[in-house]
């Protein structure tokens, strides 16, 4: 048995094996697995790029992220946090004045205008730990009044939709019409705190988000193909996006690469879930992660800024009321942007290890302890907020093949 990188071919191969399964069944048309482990990448590309075609799956395929895009916005707000241009406990208030003087309300499921005032500002901190008091609930859309008010103000209350989302200024705009769900710093709350970095960004880079991101982000790491949309030359490398039916395990349509809701720039360059990337570029970016703000000899993040990212933030109390799945905050915090394993409680949860998920499905974590990346692409939707099965075996898969 020969090893690379510390790691097994004959148990990559099973790797292979297991996940080339969920392509032979139909689970997914296709995926992209990466695992990297002291600097040895091994990548295996399976299926095809949509259900409908027999265009194969490549390394350079292109994947809506999703979620993913949060740790890529989180990071570019430490840049600006150590340029001086925002400061972590200042409020908001001075670049959004959409958001000074919050109201909030007195109970999750009262009237918008049964409020009381905000204890104190929204500070940076709040929008980078997802504890800015608003975010995704995991009800129907219209359970709550508040939860119908900001799905019929289109803030993105939802899964990525770039075509219902507005600029920039009229978003902000909107979400300062709404009160807050619960008191500033209360309790973790997903997802809104990453698009108003977005907002927030650009008003203190005095620059598109986008714009910043591929300036100081993109470019440097290399990463040529992360983007907010594909231009129209790279669509035939876009996967096609589906959903899965829960109950029949069917696909289901939800974005084609031509014509679809990435074949443009969107109004809004959600911080939340907008970008789509390849493999290769999000391990530049998990790399960089892993060693600790470096790429080559160029220095993206401090060290000392990459520690506090990846270091659980959040407070027991704050957990206690917590979760985007029931007993998820039990073995995992929150970093900035990101989540944090804390608690060994499976073969490939080691504690320190960090990184996040793709709802449209995708996953990457990077591993200080083990020193190594781990990163999944398929283009089917999770079906609920916990990880399917192939996002499980694969976490499992890659660490049952370490062989030292």
């Amino acid at each position: 048995m020969t090893k690379s990188g510390g790691l097994s071919k004959a148990r990559l191969g099973r790797m292979h094996d297991v996940m080339n399964g969920y392509v032979e069944r139909g689970e997914v048309p296709g995926l992209v697995t990466l695992v990297s482990r002291h600097g040895e990448v091994f990548v295996d590309c399976l299926g095809t790029q949509s259900a409908g075609n027999s265009v194969p799956v490549r390394r350079d395929t292109l994947f809506r992220i999703s979620s993913m895009t949060k740790p890529i916005t989180a990071a570019a707000t430490m840049i600006l946090v150590e340029e001086c241009r925002l400061r972590l406990d200042e409020p908001v208030d001075r670049l959004l004045p959409e958001l000074a003087d919050r109201r909030v309300l007195r109970r999750f499921d009262g009237s918008l205008d049964e409020t009381v005032p905000a204890n104190r500002p929204i500070a940076v901190r709040d929008l980078l730990t997802f504890c800015m008091g608003f975010g995704q609930m995991m009800a129907p859309p219209d359970a709550y009044p508040i939860l119908k008010a900001a799905n019929d103000l289109q803030i993105g209350m939802g899964p990525p939709n770039p075509s219902s989302m507005p600029a920039p200024n009229e978003w902000i705009r909107r979400l300062g019409t709404l009160p807050l769900m619960c008191q500033p710093g209360e309790r973790w709350m997903y997802n809104t705190g990453a698009d108003v970095l977005t907002v927030l960004c650009a008003r203190a880079a005095g620059q598109p988000f986008e714009a910043f991101l591929s300036e100081r982000l993109f470019e440097p790491l290399g990463m040529r193909d992360t983007a907010f949309s594909v231009p129209a030359s790279e669509l035939d490398r876009l996967a096609t996006s589906y959903w899965t039916n829960p109950a029949s395990g069917a696909l289901g349509l939800f974005d084609e690469a031509v014509g679809g809701q990435w074949s443009r720039p969107p109004a809004f360059p959600s911080g939340a879930g907008g970008l789509v990337s390849t493999v290769d570029d999000y391990l530049a970016f998990g790399q960089m992660m892993l060693d600790m703000g470096r790429h080559g000899d160029e220095r993206i993040l401090s060290r000392p800024s990459v520690e506090l990212m990846t270091t659980d933030q959040l407070t027991p109390e704050q957990k206690a009321v917590s979760g985007l799945v029931s007993g998820f905050f039990e073995s995992h915090g929150w970093g900035f942007g990101m989540a944090v394993v804390t608690r060994r409680d499976g073969v490939a949860s080691m504690p320190g290890k960090y990184g996040w998920d793709g709802g449209m499905g995708t996953s990457w974590y990077s591993d200080p302890r083990e020193d190594m990346v781990t990163i999944l692409m398929t283009q089917c939707a999770w079906t609920s907020p916990s990880p399917p099965p192939v996002c499980r075996d694969f976490w499992t898969l890659a660490y049952q093949a370490i062989d030292d």
